[in-house]
This record gives C-alpha cells, sequence and structure tokens, in this order.
C-alpha cells in the first residue's frame, strides 16, 4: 500500500514540472484538421490523420518536431492511426475510403492497402504485433492479420461500436459501444467474456495504462471512469469536464491520465488519487491527445477552424504540450 505522503510528494513533483515546463507549440502539419494523433513505440516520431485524406510524420527534435513527411494515397478521411506496438518504422490508418493502409517511414511508400467492407472510423494493432482490428461504420470489426495483409477473423456486433482496444497481455479484447457498455471478448476466440455496464449514456473511448494496472474508459456523460484489470471494477471516476470525453492518454509511468472534449482545455488527472494535476487551455474543442511513450511531453490537435477564433491561425495544426517554459 502506498502512504499518501508519498502520493503527495510524487504528485507535487509533477505539478513541480509541469510549473516549470507548460509551454505549447504549435507545428503546421495538414491543410483540414487533424483527427488522430499517435507516437511510434520508441518516441522518436509522431504521426497525424487528418480530414485532409492525408498522414503526416514528424521526427522529435528537443522541444520541436520536425516534419519528415506526408503520406498521400487515401481517398477519404484518415480518422485514426496507430503504430506497431515494437517496430517504431510501421504505422497503419484507417479511412472512411473503405480500406487501411500500412506504412514504412524508411520507404515513404505503402506497404499494403487492405480493403475493407465499410467506411473504417477505428483501429489499433496488438501487443503483439500480429493483427490489425479495424472498426467501421456499419460496426463490423475486421481482424487483419498484420504480416500477409488476409482478414482473419470479421465481427458483426448488434451495437453501436466506438473504440477498440485489446488489453496488454493480447488475450482479451475490448469494445466500448453506444449503450455505456463496454464488451470484453476473449481472444483469438472472440467469445464474449462480459459485459460492463460503464456508464448510463454513450462510452465513447477506452485506453489501457501501460503498466496493465488499469485502463479508462471516456463518455458521453463527461465522465472518465477508471477500471482495475484483474477485477473488472470501476477504482475512481475523474469529473472534471462537462462534455462528452473523445479521447484519453495515460503517461508511460501509467501515473498520469490526459482527457478531453469540447471543453476548451485538457484535463491532467493523477491517476492514483484522481486530482488534478494541470490542465492544457485549448481555443477549440480537442479531437485527440497522446501522451509521449518516454516523456511527460502531449501531443494532441483541436479543431481549428482557420479564421473562425483567430484569422492568423492555420487549420490542421498539431501541438505539444510540456516544453520548457524558456524554450
Amino acid at each position: 500500500s502506498i502512504s499518501p505522503y508519498n502520493l503527495s510528494v510524487s504528485e507535487r513533483e509533477m505539478q513541480e514540472n509541469f510549473r516549470n515546463n507548460n509551454k505549447s507549440r504549435e507545428f503546421p502539419a495538414h491543410s483540414a484538421k487533424v483527427h488522430s494523433v499517435a507516437w511510434s513505440c520508441d518516441g522518436k516520431r509522431l504521426a497525424s490523420g487528418s480530414f485532409d485524406k492525408t498522414a503526416s510524420v514528424f521526427v522529435l527534435e528537443k522541444d520541436r518536431l520536425v516534419r519528415e513527411n506526408n503520406y498521400r494515397g487515401h481517398g477519404d478521411s484518415v480518422d485514426q492511426l496507430c503504430w506497431h506496438p515494437t517496430n517504431p518504422d510501421l504505422f497503419v490508418t484507417a479511412s472512411g475510403d473503405k480500406t487501411i493502409r500500412i506504412w514504412d517511414v524508411r520507404t515513404t511508400k505503402c506497404m499494403a492497402t487492405v480493403s475493407t467492407k465499410g467506411e473504417n472510423i477505428n483501429i489499433c494493432w496488438s501487443p503483439d504485433g500480429q493483427t490489425i482490428a479495424v472498426g467501421n461504420k456499419d460496426d463490423v470489426v475486421t481482424f487483419i492479420d498484420a504480416k500477409t495483409h488476409r482478414p482473419r477473423a470479421e465481427e458483426q456486433f448488434k451495437f453501436e461500436v466506438n473504440e477498440i482496444s485489446w488489453n496488454n497481455d493480447n488475450d482479451m479484447f475490448f469494445l466500448t459501444n453506444g449503450n455505456g457498455c463496454i464488451n470484453i471478448l476473449s481472444y483469438p476466440d472472440l467469445k464474449l467474456i462480459q459485459s460492463i455496464n460503464a456508464h448510463p449514456s454513450n462510452c465513447i473511448c477506452i485506453k489501457f495504462d501501460p503498466t496493465g494496472k488499469y485502463f479508462a474508459t471516456g463518455s458521453a456523460d463527461a465522465l472518465v471512469s477508471l477500471w482495475d484489470v484483474e477485477e473488472l471494477v470501476c477504482v475512481r471516476c475523474f469529473s472534471r469536464l462537462d462534455w462528452p470525453v473523445r479521447t484519453l492518454s495515460f503517461s508511460h509511468d501509467g501515473k498520469m491520465l490526459a482527457s478531453a472534449s469540447e471543453d476548451h482545455f485538457i484535463d491532467i488527472a493523477e491517476v492514483e488519487t484522481g486530482e488534478k494535476l494541470w490542465e492544457v487551455q485549448c481555443e477549440s474543442p480537442t479531437f485527440t491527445v497522446a501522451w509521449h511513450p518516454k516523456r511527460p511531453l502531449l501531443a494532441y490537435a483541436c479543431d481549428d477552424k482557420e479564421g473562425k477564433y483567430d484569422s492568423n491561425r492555420e487549420a490542421g495544426t498539431v501541438k505539444l504540450f510540456g516544453l520548457p517554459n524558456d524554450s
């Protein structure tokens, strides 16, 4: 058990870090809004997917992002992307054009295009790297072999499927749904193990903490719930947001949880106490947040509508929070 004294020490340390490192900086990335950002497993690159039908990749150099490449090929919006869990050169994009594309940053070419049945909105890569799961607007989840690029299994669900994720051990598959439930399937045989009534309204997003102790869900009732992975019980709720929770991310050490919505701030909470550590001010709703896999650096993207808030603003920027105040 952790004494409350130790907790307050770690909380003080984390707040102290942000007192000295709370600068945000934005980097032009796309010609339209950015839906998704994600870091490579080694933290050297950040990828972004946009309504402009492209993905961009940046290299993190000290305290700035330097754009390395723009990846074209999709015929519709790139709604979500993710990296291979252990290979820092591969990422995959899900698009409304009914395909997913796998890209290799070393060649800048598309390695594979896999056709799917519907307009894709959610994607994740299994922790063992062998399978990519993609969900579409018709609530079909397709499991694709990451090596052969062939579909392994396809499941049609009778409910609105929102975000999807494997657990860290790769033996369970989680779906959040429109009825506020978390459906947990065994993997790879995809048999329903349990359905948890997590929220009174639409359960939107789900993320697992890197240590494997917790997962978090965000919902339309503006609550973030933290769950014990072993017991499958809710440990605590975070309720500082007023709008549906769209996006979540755990820090690399599992100690902080960022959550965001149409509120004009990103909430950064201490996982073990639920206390607010910091809030990142935004001028518009936030679509996506992602903590760096090694540092307390948060990538995010907002609904920058050109000219709506400030005529000098670019549409389609990627932002970094946690930079040194003197940088």
